[in-house]
């Protein structure tokens, strides 16, 4: 296993790590532990392609670390009450499309594999940036007001917005990548 695919399998063990922080509300732990997996994510793929180590594991587990990470967080914001459980349920939708597509196509003649196009990344970028900024700026308004910690207004309503945000992005991520790969859909038996 090259280097690459193990930090996409580091990224999917640090997801019970931020589960345990999330789950206990160490939200600064929590954040740092999000923060460094989504890192991975960065660091895999930039090393990947600067070293021709580019694999099908690679493209197959890399996406699948990043859904395990971010639909956790995202499942954790619903639960503390700073993202609708709409937005959660487009994530998903999205993403099961998504894999089932990527099946019918690996599993057509000639077993292609598809690849995260642009909008992917930046659907993932926009998941991985909101959820670090609401782990963070919970913990850090939490540690300014202390009497205001249970609630940290601020951080909760810009989450909420970002939150909605992300549903857009991942909506429009979604239908491009099933457009662009309608062929697989037009021929799978």
């Amino acid at each position: 296993m090259n280097l690459p695919n193990k930090l996409t399998m580091l990224r999917i063990v640090l997801v019970p790590v931020f589960m345990a922080l999330a789950a206990n509300r160490w939200m600064l732990a929590a954040g740092v532990v999000f923060a460094l997996a989504s890192f991975t994510d960065f660091l895999d793929g930039s090393i990947a392609r600067k070293y021709h180590l580019v694999t099908d594991f690679g493209k197959f587990a890399d996406p699948l670390a990043d859904k395990l990470l971010t639909t956790t967080a995202f499942v954790y914001m619903v639960v503390d009450g700073v993202c609708s459980p709409v937005v959660v349920v487009v994530i998903l939708a999205r993403e099961f499309a998504v894999s089932g597509l990527r099946m019918i196509a690996a599993s057509a003649p000639g077993g292609k594999v598809i690849a995260a196009n642009m909008w992917g990344k930046v659907k993932t970028v926009l998941q991985m940036l909101t959820i670090i900024f609401y782990y963070f700026g919970y913990a850090i308004e939490a540690a300014l007001t202390p009497e205001t910690a249970a609630s940290a207004f601020v951080t909760q309503g810009i989450s909420w917005a970002l939150c909605w945000l992300v549903a857009a992005v991942t909506l429009v991520s979604g239908v491009k990548y099933l457009w662009d790969n309608r062929t697989f859909i037009n021929t799978a038996k």
